[in-house]
């Protein structure tokens, strides 16, 4: 287990870096009421007073349900600014626009809500000299489990190198509301998705993977396929130079 008195410390110390050489203001991230973004939310109050997070609900129950209710007791208990912005109607827009041009897959329907989220935190962040924050974690990286210039686009990103465990191991540190500790882990994409569900491994099995090489053959073979199939998720778009 890691130091995470230290780890705390080391993690205020790079966000303040951030704000520092950017010149900027504060801070904006997206409060989902999840695992991911409540570390980042509480890391980055405690290194910057002026911090907010925005929710962000758009269509399913649980995205207007506990999800709300969860990103607002952290926002509570650690004193985080927080706002709220409905993306439905711009989801509903956006898809009715696209019908027009093309028939869009669940792919494409499920990748419009972290982008929609992704033009709205930066046109806070535009609007008040804010940096934005990530908020996704190692194991979600090496399986490609983000949306590209969605979830996965920030200024910066204070748990890029946590697993899952991690994630839970910190929130406990920092006495993190249980109700986001205990729930299992959403995108909050449609109704009733859960992050294991629809990848068909268990965070404890990747997070095994990537800190020993170990694993069942079933898991190996969902694990290895995921990340190869993602890899261009991890890299700048390819640019002629001609």
């Amino acid at each position: 287990m890691r130091n995470y008195a230290d780890e705390l410390k080391n993690r205020i110390r790079f966000i303040q870096d951030m704000l520092r050489d950017a010149h900027a203001d504060g801070i904006v991230f997206g409060n989902s009421g999840g695992k991911d973004s409540a570390l980042v939310g509480i890391l980055c109050k405690l290194a910057c007073s002026n911090t907010v997070g925005i929710m962000m609900p758009c269509e399913s129950k649980r995205n207007f349900g506990s999800d709300m209710d969860d990103g607002g007791e952290l926002a509570r208990q650690f004193s985080i600014e927080n706002r709220t912005v409905d993306l439905t109607a711009q989801k509903l827009a956006a898809v009715e626009a696209l019908s027009g041009v093309t028939k869009l897959n669940q792919q494409a329907l499920t990748n419009i809500n972290p982008r929609l989220r992704m033009i709205t935190v930066y046109a806070v962040a535009a609007a008040e000299n804010r940096l934005v924050a990530g908020t996704g974690n190692r194991s979600e990286r090496y399986m490609g489990y983000f949306t590209k210039w969605g979830d996965g686009a920030f200024d910066f990103n204070p748990i890029a190198d946590l697993t899952v465990t991690e994630i839970y191991e910190f929130l406990r540190y920092l006495n993190a509301p249980a109700s986001i500790i205990e729930k299992a882990p959403s995108a909050g994409l449609f109704e009733g998705q859960t992050d294991e569900q629809e990848m068909g491994v268990t965070y404890a099995a990747i997070d095994r993977y990537l800190e020993t090489g170990e694993a069942t053959d079933h898991d190996r073979a969902i694990i290895e396929r995921y990340h190869a199939r993602s890899e261009h998720k991890r890299h700048m778009p390819a640019t002629y130079e001609g």
